[in-house]
This record gives structure tokens, C-alpha cells and sequence, in this order.
């Protein structure tokens, strides 16, 4: 732990399930409007990257698959609208309030951070071949080792199944770990994961908040 980073016991009393805005299933307010990428921006950032949120020791790192072109264009997370990663991590206790993805490096004081399996941006997904895939798990891997978080949650199961060759893997805590880490698979908080809603999609955060800081 760096100086003047607060403890976990700290951060787990501030920013735990029990206060009041982070119950799962809370209406929370709606994130502010912000400027959309233009068509030639978001063209313009296929195969970009952008920075992790990341630090030493943190509570949880969420691995996501890829950045989508919003990500690229903007430098932020999950920053798509209608991507529900960030509503999810505060449904499931994660935060206080709902953050807005340029609100990212909030994280790390909260004892969380964020990555991807594999660096480059696209529209989607399924454009990443199952070699890209292979070898940002080994990346992975080796990032785990220098950062030493508690957890590591992989969202999206089938990029989990590929690149780490657990075929058969399924939601919730794996029987291996990352590193020195424990590992948990997550649901894609893309919009079009159909299979879950904003609910039940925070209901699946809310485990993992459960295990990894209950």
C-alpha cells in the first residue's frame, strides 16, 4: 500500500454495500450527457489504446475483452452509452454513486482498477481472433504478477474461455488463480448481452463485491 493510500478496512467502510446509495437494485441517477465522438473520430480510433486504471494492491482489477471505438475516441472505460458496466458496478456495491466513465480514476481510491485482455480497439468484439485472445491472457498474467491485486473479475465469459483455454468455464469464482490472484468471471456489460438486465447484471456484481469485500 502507497502512503496516503486509505486501507482497505477504510475504503470498505466508506464505499461498502452498507451505505444507502450503493444498495443493489437502487434507482441511480442518470450519468450527464456528454459530447459523442464524431463518425470520423470513432473511424479514426480502430486499433488505438488507451491507459489502464491501475495501481499496486488494489481490491479487484475488472479485465475487460477490448476497448470499443467510444473508448478509444474518448480514453475512457467502458465509455460506450448503453455499455452498463459502470450502473452495474455501482447496483453491485462497488461505489458510492454512479460515476461517469471520465470519472475513472476515482477507482483506485476505491481499491479497484481496470484493464483488457487485449489492447486494441474495435467496433466489436468478435473482430479479435482467438490468437489475440491467447496472448493477452498471457499479458494478463504477467500484469497480475506486477500489480498484485486480491481479484481479478474477467468480463465476458467466452474471451475468458479462449484466451486462458477453459473451455468449459462458467459465471462466478474459478477453480484457478491468476498469478497469485483469485479469479472471477463476470457477464459482458454490453448493451447487446441480452441474457441480463441492469438488474440482474448488478445482482452478478453484487457477488462478486460480496466474496471479494463482504
Amino acid at each position: 500500500m502507497t502512503a496516503g493510500q486509505p486501507s482497505r478496512r477504510d475504503r470498505r467502510a466508506t464505499h461498502g454495500r452498507s451505505t444507502p446509495q450503493s444498495r443493489p437494485g437502487r434507482e441511480e441517477p442518470q450519468p450527464r450527457p456528454y459530447p459523442r465522438p464524431s463518425r470520423e473520430e470513432l473511424a479514426a480510433a480502430a486499433d488505438k489504446t488507451i491507459p489502464d486504471i491501475i495501481g499496486v494492491g488494489l481490491d479487484v482489477l475488472f479485465v475487460g475483452i477490448n476497448p470499443g471505438l467510444w473508448s478509444a475516441a474518448t480514453g475512457w472505460h467502458f465509455a460506450r452509452p448503453g455499455n452498463r458496466f459502470w450502473p452495474a458496478l455501482h447496483r453491485g456495491g462497488f461505489t458510492p454513486r454512479l460515476l461517469h466513465p471520465s470519472e475513472q480514476d476515482e477507482l483506485p481510491a476505491l481499491g479497484l482498477g481496470i484493464t483488457n485482455m487485449v489492447a486494441r480497439a474495435s467496433a466489436r468484439a468478435d473482430e479479435l481472433t482467438a490468437g489475440e485472445l491467447v496472448d493477452g491472457a498471457r499479458q494478463l498474467t504477467d500484469k497480475v504478477g506486477r500489480y498484485r491485486p486480491r481479484w481479478v473479475a474477467v468480463v465476458g465469459v467466452t474471451a475468458y474461455r479462449i484466451g486462458f483455454a477453459r473451455p468449459k468455464a462458467g459465471f462466478g469464482p474459478q477453480p484457478e488463480q491468476l498469478a497469485d490472484a483469485r479469479l472471477w468471471v463476470l457477464p459482458n456489460p454490453s448493451g447487446l448481452n441480452a441474457h441480463y438486465t441492469p438488474q440482474t447484471l448488478g445482482a452478478a456484481f453484487a457477488e462478486l463485491h460480496s466474496a471479494a469485500l463482504g
